[in-house]
């Protein structure tokens, strides 16, 4: 283990971490507190990387092991970055630094902080609306055209899981990412007037500017405000529907709509690479380089390029935070049929990513890169294991999300997050059990807990179906832990789906007031285009 002295060597100040921001060099500023944590505020570049997942998901977020990485917590006594570096450092990162006194002492320091999530994907967004001057409509006027029986489509482009919790009216799931491919089979009337929309603004707001970049000839409008807006001005909205788009495309239309995408891509400045090319930028050690499929889930199931992630389009420009987190590296996408890959780019290159996409596509040559670093080992123990080692005496430590743990968990578990494990009160000589959704997140939980003198640490990856059916005795408890304990949910982002106005109108006011509160190097570093 390090010692406090021997971390403080690398300790950077507020003024240069926000230096280093801003020099063009590649940089990894991870927030390593909890995801409620992080939401409630937080650095405008910070991916949120929570200790309870920093071993499981930094190779996919930063997989190049000499990258800068800055990482920051609450200050003050709190020790997680401390903590973070040294995980960091043992898994073979080089350059780690903490920024010394965290989020509190940077704000002192006259800076902002953000609260939210994939705050700079949301800020684009609201100033995409004020570049391109995006078409809008109310949830009013869209309900009286609808009424009329309007010549009109409605397009959800968020993913088809968000869709499905609360929709418009008549709405068809089309995630933004799918739009310039499958649009024209939704609306093959070029009078039918399209409108997007998603549940707030961002993704309403990209996806018509998408559809208009294009060149459609149908007229196009945001739905002001999404769902949101919908319920605010006191409409029903849809839940568990399942309209989504066809996955067929007639095989006569591709070549036009590529060249349509490539069009986009080129006024955008989007460079065009070859394999070749992305072999050689894989193997720079220099550079990180992140291979990002922007097709639908199940094109991705169906197999990828190795060393791929799924990204859906509309999610990475709408959440990249969520799948890269190195500011300054490059990002190489691609998809199966040269539609949707180039408006993708294109999104990006304006949001100030080094994006290209990639020729063949996913039918590309390239080799497998660095595996991720290996895991501890774990035993995991079935649902009637876990039964008789309860029998025996184990003590259960449950680290699901808080909010599944208020709706069910075993009678006598203890809900704790991974930072908080020297908090609770174990009997180091008694066998305990971990209960987890992720193997993951179990077994570099149960080395925590090791390293804490508990000997005898196990896992189990059950669900409350299959404890309850293995005699398992279950319990609710809507109020524990308390809301201050649950530092992995953000309730602000939440709420406004909950049938909660007042939650609602904040998210909104949130929203809009974004771009309001970005300093003039971080409003610099979108390249929108000039004119």
């Amino acid at each position: 283990m390090h010692s406090h002295s021997d971390l403080k060597l690398a300790d950077i100040d507020s003024h240069t971490l926000k230096g280093w921001l801003h020099d063009g060099g590649e940089i990894a500023l991870l927030d390593v507190r909890e995801h409620g944590q992080y939401g409630e505020s937080h650095l405008f570049y910070a991916a949120p990387v929570p200790f309870s997942r920093l071993e499981a998901d930094i190779a996919r977020l930063a997989p190049r092991r000499d990258v800068r990485v800055v990482v920051y917590d609450e200050g003050g006594d709190d020790d997680v970055a401390a903590r973070a570096a040294t995980a960091l450092r043992a898994l073979g990162y080089t350059r780690v630094y903490c920024l010394a006194g965290g989020i509190a002492q940077w704000q002192r320091d006259g800076y902002a902080a953000f609260a939210g999530v994939n705050v700079p994907s949301k800020t684009f967004g609201e100033l995409a609306e004020e570049v391109f001057h995006t078409p809008r409509i109310s949830a009013a006027e869209l309900a009286e055209r609808q009424r009329r029986g309007d010549d009109l489509i409605v397009l959800d482009g968020r993913p088809y899981t968000e869709y499905q919790k609360m929709s418009i009216p008549g709405g068809i799931c089309c995630p933004n990412g799918e739009l310039a491919l499958r649009a024209h089979t939704l609306a093959r009337d070029p009078n039918t007037t399209i409108v997007i929309n998603c549940a707030g603004r961002t993704r309403s707001i990209i996806g018509a500017q998408t559809l208009i970049n294009l060149g459609v000839p149908n007229p196009v409008y945001a739905l002001e405000n999404g769902t949101q807006g919908w319920y605010l001005a006191d409409f029903k909205l849809d839940h568990g529907a399942s309209r989504r788009y066809d996955d067929a495309v007639a095989a006569a239309d591709l070549p036009d709509l590529a060249q349509r995408s490539a069009g986009l891509a080129r006024r955008h400045g989007v460079p065009e690479v070859n394999a070749a090319q992305v072999r050689e930028w894989l193997n720079d050690a220099s550079r990180s380089t992140f291979l990002c499929d922007v097709r639908s889930a199940e094109e991705f199931a169906r197999g990828s390029l190795p060393g791929a992630q799924h990204t859906p389009g509309g999610q990475l420009v709408q959440a990249t935070d969520q799948y890269l987190a190195v500011r300054g590296a490059r990002i190489v996408v691609f998809d199966g049929e040269g539609v949707r890959a180039p408006v993708v780019a294109s999104w990006l290159r304006q949001m100030g990513w080094d994006a290209s996409v990639l020729r063949e596509g996913v039918a590309a040559d390239l080799q497998a890169p660095v595996a991720p670093a290996a895991e501890p080992a774990l035993t995991v123990l079935d649902d009637a294991a876990l039964a008789a080692a309860l029998a025996q005496g184990a003590q259960l430590v449950d680290i699901r999300s808080s909010m599944r743990y208020r709706a069910q968990h075993i009678d006598g578990a203890r809900w704790s997050v991974r930072p908080r494990f020297a908090d609770l009160a174990l009997d180091p000589a008694r066998p305990l059990v971990l209960l987890a959704d992720e193997r993951a997140l179990a077994a570099w939980a149960a080395a925590d807990l090791r390293a804490l003198g508990v000997r005898d640490v196990k896992a189990n990856l059950g669900t409350p179906a299959g404890w309850a059916a293995a005699g398992l005795a279950l319990a609710a408890t809507p109020a524990e832990p308390a809301d201050a304990d649950c530092i992995d949910y953000l309730f602000f982002v939440h709420d406004r789906h909950d049938g909660n106005k007042a939650a609602a109108r904040q998210y909104l006011a949130w929203e809009t007031n974004l771009v309001k509160q970005i300093d003039a190097r971080e409003r610099a570093a979108y390249r929108f285009p000039a004119g």
